[in-house]
């Protein structure tokens, strides 16, 4: 018996601050679909739903100690149409991602850019 279909998968990493997090991310073209502040009385941001225009997701949520993106052991894949322009752009907004590389699974190129925590996105052709 299989199971009911999926709908969507979700990823939801711990970040520092939140609302700098969205920030990186919205350079990508994902926009805050939604908050959530916590009740005292700074009302911080503890969790934002991002979405991106083509339906893709992505849940930021703060965390409750220091970030270490490299004990997460998670990479993100970013997925896009052209390479090369979206490396320009983040390099025009000032965010410096590495050198564009043609490896054999990636013809079309990848390259990494590092969010607001550490987390590697390798953004590649879709």
């Amino acid at each position: 018996m299989s199971p009911p279909p999926v709908r969507a998968y979700t990823p939801m990493p711990h970040a520092a601050d939140v609302l700098r997090a969205a920030a990186f991310y919205a350079h990508l073209g994902f926009e805050i679909e939604s908050r959530h502040h916590d009740e005292c009385p700074d009302r911080r941001l503890v969790r934002a739903a991002l979405q991106y225009p083509g339906g893709a997701e992505l849940m930021l949520v703060l965390a409750d100690g220091p970030v270490d993106a490299g004990v997460q052991a998670v990479l993100f894949y970013v997925y896009c149409d052209d390479v090369a322009g979206m490396h320009a752009h983040l390099r025009a907004t000032g965010l410096s991602g590495g050198e564009i590389g043609y490896p054999f699974y990636r013809p079309n190129g990848e390259f990494r850019v590092a969010d607001a925590d550490g987390y590697v996105c390798m953004i590649t052709h879709s």
